[in-house]
């Protein structure tokens, strides 16, 4: 039997659930979600969870299973996962992962570099500074401390730019120099998989989402969730907008016209991730044909 892990990757709105669904009813296995935005059940619109209908009664883990005032990092994400997903290959020999959060994708199938843990007093600093003042000089000294991470990095989420300024300031050494030494998990047998559209046609599916996103009630989501307006997965695009929209300081058009904004700079940041790797198979969406056969062949490579 394989113990083969699927892994499927790829901006925002580019098909990935509708991949991994079609994948796991071909294969008969179950789904394990690997996008921070996606583990907060109050959440469901503003991070595009897979509906009941979308996922068509296939089996799916890590996705709406935490209240907003949890965390989870993405060390205790791995630590939960691994034991779920080792369960899942010895039951069905396969086993999907799919998101958008290369951070978490990386700690659940790689050995990382062991970080500093958080610094509390230097942490309370730095949001202190971010409250007073904005995002603007978390991302100056991001830039000036790690411009490798400053590139890929959330700009606009405050807990990812302090916890990066963290690291390099507690240790000394950019956080991307940090990440080097990372090494495959030597139990598990990764195939990667990654969505592939013209920036265009990306873009304007975005801009879809969002419009669909407001149809479905996004607003009053956002709403229900204001009191929990600084929590980590509330620093977010498509909750960020509306809760400006919500204080008066932009008008509705406005915060939809950042949101999809926003989200295409997001997607833009997800492909430069994926591409700074050469393991990962990129493919067109539209069908799971391709999908199979990289699957296949890749356990075909490894039985010889």
């Amino acid at each position: 039997m394989p113990r083969t892990v699927i892994v499927i990757g790829g901006p925002t709105a580019s098909g990935k659930s509708a991949l991994a669904v079609g994948l796991a009813e071909f294969f008969g296995i179950e789904v394990i979600g690997a996008d921070a935005r996606q583990f907060y059940r109050d959440l469901p619109i503003g991070t595009g969870q897979p509906t009941d209908e979308e996922r068509r009664g296939v089996p799916h883990h890590f996705i709406g299973h935490l209240d907003l005032d949890q965390d989870m990092s993405a060390a205790t994400y791995a630590r939960e996962a691994i034991p779920v997903l080792h369960d899942l290959l010895d039951r069905h020999g396969r086993a999907i992962v799919v998101g958008g959060s290369g951070l978490y994708i990386d700690a659940l199938l790689f050995e990382l570099d062991p970080l500093p843990p958080a610094q509390p007093k230097l942490r309370a600093e730095l949001h202190a500074l971010w409250k007073k003042e904005g995002l603007r000089p978390l991302q100056q000294e991001l830039a000036h401390l790690d411009p490798g991470t400053f590139r890929t990095i959330d700009r606009n989420n405050p807990h990812r730019l302090i916890r990066a300024i963290e690291v390099c300031r507690t240790t000394g050494k950019p956080l991307s120099t940090q990440r080097t030494g990372r090494r495959p998990r030597a139990d598990l047998d990764p195939v990667f998989i990654t969505l592939d559209l013209p920036r265009s046609e990306l873009y304007a599916r975005i801009d879809a989402r969002v419009e669909a996103m407001i149809a479905s009630g996004l607003e009053e989501e956002a709403r229900h969730a204001l009191s929990h307006r600084d929590r980590n997965a509330l620093n977010t695009v498509g909750y960020k907008e509306l809760f400006a929209h919500f204080d008066g300081t932009i008008d509705r058009a406005a915060a939809i016209a950042l949101i999809k904004q926003h989200t295409r700079n997001y997607a833009k940041r997800q492909s430069t991730w994926l591409r700074r790797d050469p393991h990962w198979h990129w493919m067109k969406p539209g069908g799971i044909d391709r999908a199979v056969a990289l699957v296949e062949g890749h356990e075909r490579d490894r039985s010889h």
